[in-house]
């Protein structure tokens, strides 16, 4: 449930953009705290449609509306399978996409920790000149990227992109004398070409995982589904109005689950960069000298 993502590192410095390629409804929602987005998706739309079943009655008189319940009852089985199997649907690639994130900040942590412990298969200049270039990456990753990938400024990621090429400018100043520093030279090579791949796919994660097309089809569906119910006799109005305002919570709440992970890296549910940090700490310079083994 991907759409085609730009480039991150291709905007130029001066355009700082500061909402999301989606749906800026969505993302106004994930950026904000959970309980202000859970009051407007959830609470407000429940107690909105808690009146919907006591206008359609002052309208329509009881009679009318019993008359059509068991055709109504068929159509609105059709249209709630129909809505149940999309929004299951877009909840478990959401999910998934969220979780696909969080691993790839573990494979960009682990290839920086393979880096770090390979480094000690160089001379001793170019193995700490390689975890010096790693380290400042990994800290402008941190301070830099994840700021600008929860407020989308994509002009911000070219501090993180210049860190990273003077990592591959170090390493490729490293002249392997023997066959053992060239085959160290080769894995440490692959491990950085995994970090270079995890980070570009978290910056196109940061994005957005929903397409905005979706998002109409999502809230449309919801809406058309719980007016249906508006249409039902029931001798007792106050039965209808909580079963009304039963299934707007269960559907809102869904809803709820989609938008928040919607953006992996931005609002109160995110991805963070623990598994970056504890490399960076693992292998900093320690008070007496060296790096951290």
């Amino acid at each position: 449930m991907s759409a085609s993502r730009t480039d991150p590192d291709t905007d130029e410095p001066g355009e700082m953009r500061d909402e999301a390629t989606g749906c800026p409804m969505i993302f106004f929602l994930t950026s904000h705290s959970l309980w202000l987005s859970a009051t407007l998706v959830v609470g407000l739309t429940t107690v909105l449609a808690s009146f919907g079943p006591s206008l359609v009655r002052h309208y329509v008189k009881l009679e009318k509306l019993t008359t059509n319940n068991e055709i109504a009852g068929f159509k609105f089985a059709t249209i709630g399978v129909l809505y149940a199997v999309l929004l299951a649907f877009a909840i478990i690639v959401v999910w998934e996409k969220f979780s696909d994130a969080d691993v790839t900040v573990a494979q960009e942590a682990g290839g920086a920790t393979t880096i770090y412990r390979l480094s000690s298969g160089l001379d001793e200049q170019a193995g700490a000149a390689l975890r010096d270039a790693m380290s400042k990456y990994l800290e402008t990753a941190i301070t830099s990227d994840w700021p600008a990938m929860e407020r989308h400024r994509t002009a911000e990621y070219r501090a993180s992109r210049i860190a990273l090429d003077s990592v591959y400018a170090t390493l490729m100043s490293v002249h392997g004398s023997t066959p053992r520093e060239s085959a160290v030279f080769s894995e440490i090579l692959r491990q950085l070409d995994v970090v270079t791949q995890a980070r570009r796919a978290r910056l196109i994660a940061a994005e957005g995982i929903v397409p905005e097309v979706i998002w109409p089809i999502l809230f449309g569906g919801a809406i058309l589904t719980i007016a249906f119910t508006f249409f039902f006799g029931t001798k007792n109005l106050w039965a209808q109005t909580a079963m009304t305002a039963l299934l707007s919570l269960l559907i809102f709440s869904e809803l709820l689950i989609i938008i928040v992970v919607d953006y992996p890296f931005t609002g109160p549910v995110q991805v963070e960069p623990s598994a970056l940090a504890r490399v960076l700490a693992d292998f900093s310079p320690a008070p007496g000298g060296g790096a951290a083994k």
